[in-house]
């Protein structure tokens, strides 16, 4: 019914007897980033649904069908969620979280080069939705959707860095509006129904921004000659930025998880509009995902697993994080857990991790962070950032 925590990750291979001599630590090549996430903010819903007694009301309202006992709350560690207001869209939320972001930046809508509006949700098929994000925000440049499922946000920083590497935009707004409440069914007609509809009662509705910039290179002999004498004075600082990221996909499962409606499947089928997920094989799926991508980003960062300060990680549940701090050699102590108080964000689960270690004092400038993202799909993506 629901994912096992082992679904997260498969456990690291064993090292081989006779490895290769690594390369000192002071001696590795560190890159130098074209672009950084320069701010990150979040929107919260004030109203919060209390998960063990939303599972009550379900089975009062399905007797015959939804145990009597909240076992998603037991199961998951889930206690509460965020449920938009009726009248509020999945822009609305994206909206809210880029003001505050803007505002910090103290920068205003015509600062932005280019909005990415990097959701798993939609306020309507067309048009894509970051051109109503933009009208609202007042956002008068190029845009587009990136869309894919809970590591849209982490895609659309991919996109932003790609864009920027190429001289075509300097400032990129990532934002993000996630509503899968609205896709959650609570009249459920049968047994089987309800074990594709449990997973969807954790997750939660929230808004995120991430404000990607590019980062100067040295232009020329006399700037790197003016920091290699500032670096006798004093040490310079690592550039701060995105170091290093891989992604990966098995596309063959992209029937595990599912919310089918509004497509050309199932154009107008109200009973397709809910969400579908197979706990049992989306569990299978992330075994066979690996590790691959998290060794791949951390040696194109020039980085090991010691160096990581935070590990921000999606989240769906607050068992299978132990499985994630084994598999990775994470202590856990570099990870926050937000899905216990917060719920499944989809997407908006990475950047909430950012902002709440900001607050809290854990993540500070020069930091670096391991960015991992976990996707319906099915997809897994890595990214390693210096703050």
């Amino acid at each position: 019914m629901l994912p096992e925590p082992a679904a997260v990750l498969s456990p690291v291979p064993a090292r081989s007897p006779e490895p290769a001599p690594s390369t000192p630590r002071s001696s590795r090549q560190v890159p130098h980033p074209v672009a950084r996430i320069a701010e990150v903010a979040v929107h919260l819903p004030e109203r919060t649904r209390d998960m063990a007694e939303a599972e009550r009301d379900l089975h009062r309202r399905n007797p015959r069908v939804a145990p009597r006992v909240p076992m998603v709350s037991r199961l998951t560690g889930v206690r509460r969620t965020h449920v938009a207001d009726a009248d509020q869209q999945a822009s609305d939320l994206a909206v809210a979280a880029s003001r505050t972001l803007l505002d910090r930046a103290g920068l205003g809508p015509q600062d932005v080069d280019l909005l990415i509006f990097a959701s798993a949700t939609q306020d309507m098929i067309e048009p894509a939705t970051s051109h109503i994000a933009a009208a609202k925000l007042g956002v008068r440049a190029p845009v587009m959707d990136v869309k894919n499922a809970c590591n849209s946000v982490l895609n659309g920083i991919e996109v932003a860095e790609a864009l920027i590497g190429t001289g075509r935009y300097r400032r990129v707004l990532v934002a993000s509006g996630e509503m899968p409440t609205r896709g959650v069914r609570w009249d459920v007609p049968d047994r089987s129904t309800y074990a594709l509809s449990a997973a969807g009662y954790t997750m939660s509705d929230a808004g995120a921004a991430v404000l990607v910039e590019a980062v100067e290179a040295p232009s020329g002999f006399e700037d790197e000659l003016a920091a290699e004498l500032a670096g006798l004075v004093e040490p310079a600082a690592p550039p701060s930025g995105i170091l290093g990221s891989a992604f990966t996909a098995e596309s063959q499962h992209w029937d595990v998880g599912m919310l089918p409606g509004g497509g050309t499947f199932n154009p107008r089928d109200p009973e397709r509009s809910y969400f579908e997920i197979d706990g049992s094989r989306l569990r299978e799926a992330f075994l066979a995902l690996g590790p691959g991508p998290v060794d791949e980003a951390l040696e194109q960062a020039g980085v090991t697993m010691d160096d990581v300060a935070l590990v921000a990680v999606h989240q769906v549940a607050v068992g299978y994080l132990a499985d994630v701090h084994a598999a990775l050699g994470v202590p856990a102590d570099r990870t926050i857990v937000t899905v216990a108080d917060h719920g499944n964000l989809a997407s908006a689960t990475l950047p909430l991790q950012l902002v709440t270690a900001l607050e809290s004092g854990r993540l500070r400038r020069g930091d670096v962070v391991l960015l991992l993202g976990l996707a319906g799909g099915i997809s897994m993506g890595a990214m390693v950032v210096r703050w």
